[in-house]
């Protein structure tokens, strides 16, 4: 009896083996090309063309050598999605008795994506799907049924390139290494998916959750529920940021994403290393850490930031405001505030401004007080703002030292190495052009205090007119010293006061000398030299 089961079951399989090698002999594959053609342009809404297809039923699949899905018109006359190979999962019974063609699952490999978005930030993939077969060159008027009908048991993407650009410009960011999975896929209910890709500069992006039910009027508008994970985003290659901002550094967040098919959330924590905020500038040498909540308006392409705890170390700024996405570039209104913040944990991130401390100096206490106004497209984006460094110790430098003839001065001389700043303030604005200050507002106890406005230009340059009121004990002291000890004292001390409008001139409710002085140099190397022209 259990020889008799293992012969009929070996009969069995020798049967199917038969019918697997002899059935492709009488089914012509390609028949089903024009119905897997109108099967695939309905469910799409763009002409979807194929090549020759080869039948195997020993994996119930169907494989296609060649696959394009044609653009939206409005952006281009090439394909939207190409591939050399596709590969379509069938049920074998209808085929085998009804040649019908019924489809449980497509994989598509190294396809070719192109992303392109409009002036108006409209997006070419956005009229994917039935709504679009009425203007899809050769779309069947049974469109609408057949994308009601579309489903799809698996979906893959494998090895994909895809390239995201603007429509009419050669300019293009490309990513690859790009794969999508999906299941139970249709246009009337959610389905679960799951996205990576590798970023220009290195970087990787990942998504996983559900989408759908597919937005027939607008895919773009198609709901979602994701989890989002970017690792080491590199901003000035990915090409979201003209490279003329000067903005750069990478990007690192995780958080979740979601959408109603109106309006787009996010929220979670994003670490950025080397930013920089200048053409020119040097990137931070501390990371930035942001915890982040934001709206997005889908139908208008604008967006607010409702939340933004910045930390540098342990120092907190808050970042709020708004954010348009609609034109060519993308535009900020936005501030970030910060009151009585450590200035050492600060310190790290002044290069990415364009400032440096001067060679060799470093901030040892003190505190930093801000409200900066981040405002104008990416490309001239214009940073604004009061700033004001209070209470701090320098190390490394003595500005006493460095003011030239004035270091005669008692207690302006070279001794000590550090600079005891009471204030430091001043109005700023950062743009393309580099950094103008109005303003300044410099007191140092030692020496005294330096008003006047400056510029810094992309490449540090320094040319800042300021008038020095000098601290009453210092001159009385060096003028009566060097009056007394030499003619030639005298001399200079009369010189000094010359150059303040007046032999002993005293201005300020505490008496001091008035001194112009022009800085230039760097802001790494400072010059101080009187201004006798001003």
């Amino acid at each position: 009896m259990r020889k008799k089961l293992w012969i009929a079951a070996g009969s069995i399989v020798v049967l199917l083996l038969l019918i697997a090698l002899v059935l492709p002999l009488f089914i012509n594959a390609n028949t089903f090309k024009p119905m897997l053609e109108r099967y695939l342009t309905g469910a799409l809404g763009r002409k979807v063309e194929i090549g020759s297809i080869q039948l195997s039923v020993l994996t119930g699949s169907v494989s296609v050598d060649g696959f394009s899905v044609a653009d939206d018109a409005a952006f281009s006359a090439t394909p939207f999605l190409s591939a050399k190979r596709l590969s379509a999962g069938v049920s074998l019974m209808p085929l085998i008795f009804s040649k019908r063609l019924d489809v449980t699952s497509l994989t598509i490999t190294d396809p070719r994506i192109t992303l392109l978005r409009s002036p108006s930030g409209r997006w070419n993939y956005s009229s994917l799907g039935p709504a679009a077969a009425p203007h899809a060159a050769a779309a069947p008027a049974s469109s609408a049924s057949a994308a009601n009908n579309f489903s799809v048991g698996e979906l893959k993407l494998a090895n994909g390139t895809m390239t995201v650009g603007d429509a009419g410009s050669a300019k293009v960011t490309r990513y690859t290494s790009v794969n999508l999975e999906a299941s139970n896929v249709s246009y009337r209910s959610a389905f679960p998916l799951h996205f990576t890709a590798d970023t220009p500069g290195g970087g990787t992006v990942k998504l996983d959750g559900t989408a759908g039910p597919v937005d027939a009027a607008n895919a773009a508008l198609t709901p979602f529920r994701l989890t989002l994970s970017v690792k080491n985003f590199d901003l000035a290659a990915t090409g979201f940021i003209p490279p003329s901002a000067g903005i750069g550094g990478t990007v690192s967040f995780d958080g979740s994403l979601t959408s109603n098919g109106r309006q787009a959330t996010s929220r979670g924590t994003l670490q950025a290393e080397r930013v920089r905020f200048a053409p020119d500038a040097t990137p931070a040498a501390v990371p930035v850490n942001v915890a982040y909540a934001t709206a997005y308006d889908l139908r208008r392409s604008t967006g607010a930031l409702t939340q933004g705890a910045v930390h540098v170390g342990q120092a907190l700024a808050t970042l709020t405001g708004t954010y348009n996405l609609a034109g060519a570039t993308p535009r900020l209104d936005m501030k970030l505030n910060g009151t009585s913040m450590p200035a050492t944990e600060l310190q790290g991130m002044f290069p990415a401004l364009g400032m440096t401390l001067p060679d060799g100096a470093a901030l040892q206490s003190g505190t930093l007080s801000t409200a900066l106004a981040f405002t104008g497209p990416l490309d001239k984006l214009i940073i604004a703002g009061p700033v004001n460094l209070a209470n701090a110790k320098m190390t490394g430098f003595n500005l006493g030292g460095e003011l030239g003839a004035l270091q005669a001065f008692a207690g302006l001389g070279r001794a000590g190495s550090d600079t005891l700043i009471q204030t430091l303030s001043a109005n700023l604005r950062l743009d393309a052009g580099g950094t103008n200050l109005q303003n300044v507002n410099l007191i140092v106890p030692t020496v005294g205090t330096l008003r006047g406005n400056g510029t810094i230009s992309t490449a540090g340059q320094l040319d800042c007119h300021l008038v020095a009121t000098l601290a009453a004990n210092a001159v009385t002291n060096a003028v009566g010293n060097l009056a007394g000890k030499s003619k030639i004292g005298g001399i200079l001390s009369g010189a000094l006061g010359a150059l303040s409008g007046g032999s002993g001139q005293t201005s300020g409710a505490k008496g001091g000398l008035t001194i112009p002085l022009r800085v230039t140099g760097t802001t790494a190397k400072p010059v101080f030299r009187p201004d006798i022209g001003h």
